[in-house]
């Protein structure tokens, strides 16, 4: 049944914050922060950033939104006035939270695949009741606290994302979700310019969601990431129950083979000791291990096996995120695989071998286009150039090219692999022609700062309009 009951009350964000109602009660049916998404009945948080979201209270009212949380009287509408809006938004969650101690709540981190791990295992929740998660990368100070505050009062189980960019923010942000059952998807060399002790840092603050569990709660660890000892520790710390998965031996969940086809993979693994078959709507190798993840996940929120079986059949890619097009360009059609969204050492060389894998018709080719990973640190010219060992071990065609740390790159490989290197992705989208033939496989990879998006829905556009 959906929830009829308002998300939020006057009153109750009165209690929830502390702060002071202004003008007359109200009910709220969802809640943002962006003038520009609110619908009729939301709250508009006034958040101070870049811009005072004070000054666009007046939109949100004229949008439809039903009340504000500011720091100050607005016009256009009532208000509960509080001392700082983001801490009042970390209240709000709290109080979401605590106001439904019966949900199941899981957590999720890692350097790669944390937003699909995430959506993931929210398919397997909806298919077993009312749930609630992050939506988009939802994972900062704000984006836990906001996801907390919009669960609605009816949410059987929840799973949030827990991201970083710096020391000490995962810990704070899991102790506010307070999970039942939390992971560490994997770890590598990402955002390490903001870590002194390199990816041995970026271990730490990782197992640092294991701080935030509920007594009693379930740690989910990567038993082949260089870094497990750790994660192990971290959550024996935490008193967690601890369950791994991993390709090796001895893990509660045990890769022995992945068969990636047209419509995704089949996989066949061990769960507690009992052998399993099933199939996945994702076709790149590191879902083999990241499927294993999920069902150690809804395991742990009780959800059955059949229900978390089915949802990972029915998963498909998110957006940016492997999403495959056949794209009908005028001289013949060619096939994209768009990972614009983010990239990482770890992440590139997982779709690397997947693009490897993948079958080409007569005459296709194997083609990569990149642009720059980001917040590598110091490190970053020798991972860049590191990339060529694993493009010529996954027997790749041809690479294209955009960004200085990419010319790196572009350098190193052998002229018959080397295709067009530009400055910027921009530059690299206008040539999208040139980048590919009739019956190649392309994949587009780039963090999302390098802009490889731009190059990928250039090449969308070569097959017409939408």
């Amino acid at each position: 049944m959906p929830d009829t009951a308002p998300l939020w009350t006057s009153a109750e964000i009165e209690v929830a914050t502390g702060g002071r109602l202004s003008g007359p009660a109200f009910v709220a049916t969802g809640i943002t922060y962006n003038s520009r998404e609110i619908a009729p009945g939301d709250l508009f948080l006034a958040l101070k950033g870049a811009r005072d979201g004070h000054e666009f209270a007046a939109a949100a009212f004229a949008a439809g939104a039903a009340g504000a949380i500011t720091e100050r009287p607005v016009e256009g509408g009532p208000s509960v006035l509080v001392r700082d809006t983001l801490h009042a938004l970390e209240a709000l969650g709290v109080a979401a939270r605590d106001r439904a101690p019966h949900v199941r709540r899981g957590a999720v981190t890692g350097s790669v695949g944390k937003t699909s791990v995430t959506q993931a295992i929210k398919a397997g929740l909806d298919l077993a009741g009312p749930a609630h998660a992050s939506i988009k990368s939802y994972n900062n100070h704000i984006g836990v606290p906001l996801t907390l505050a919009r669960m609605p009062r009816t949410t059987g189980r929840a799973v949030f994302e827990i991201g970083m960019n710096a020391p000490g923010e995962i810990a704070p942000l899991s102790k506010m979700v307070r999970p039942h059952a939390a992971c560490v998807t994997t770890v590598g060399p990402v955002h390490i310019e903001a870590f002194a002790e390199g990816e041995a840092g970026v271990a730490a603050e990782k197992a640092s969601i294991f701080e935030g569990l509920n007594p009693g709660g379930v740690a989910v660890l990567n038993g082949d990431t260089g870094f497990s000892v750790l994660l192990d520790a971290a959550a024996r710390k935490a008193g967690a129950r601890r369950v791994t998965f991993g390709a090796g031996a001895g893990h509660d969940a045990r890769l022995i083979d992945f068969k990636p086809n047209p419509e995704g993979a089949r996989v066949q693994a061990e769960l507690f000791g009992k052998t399993i078959d099933f199939t996945l709507g994702q076709s790149g190798f590191h879902w083999g291990l990241n499927s294993l993840c999920v069902l150690l996940m809804l395991d742990a929120l009780d959800v059955p096996l059949d229900t978390a079986l089915a949802a990972l059949a029915e998963f498909r890619p998110l957006a940016g995120r492997g999403q495959t097009t056949t794209v009908h360009a005028p001289g013949g059609a060619f096939t994209l695989i768009d990972e614009s969204y983010n990239a990482n050492p770890l992440s590139m060389a997982a779709g690397f071998r997947s693009l490897g894998a993948r079958p080409v018709p007569p005459g296709g080719r194997r083609v990569v286009v990149l642009t720059d990973m980001l917040e590598l640190g110091d490190r970053s010219h020798a991972l860049h150039e590191g990339l060529a060992g694993a493009i010529g071990a996954a027997g790749l065609d041809l690479v294209h090219a955009a960004g200085p740390e990419m010319k790196r790159l572009h350098e190193v490989l052998p002229a018959t692999r080397r295709g067009l290197w530009r400055e910027t992705a921009a530059e690299l989208a206008a040539d999208a022609a040139e980048l590919v033939a009739p019956g190649d496989v392309v994949m587009v990879k780039g963090s999302n700062g390098s802009k490889a998006s731009l190059v990928a829905k250039a090449l969308v556009a070569l097959g017409g309009a939408g």
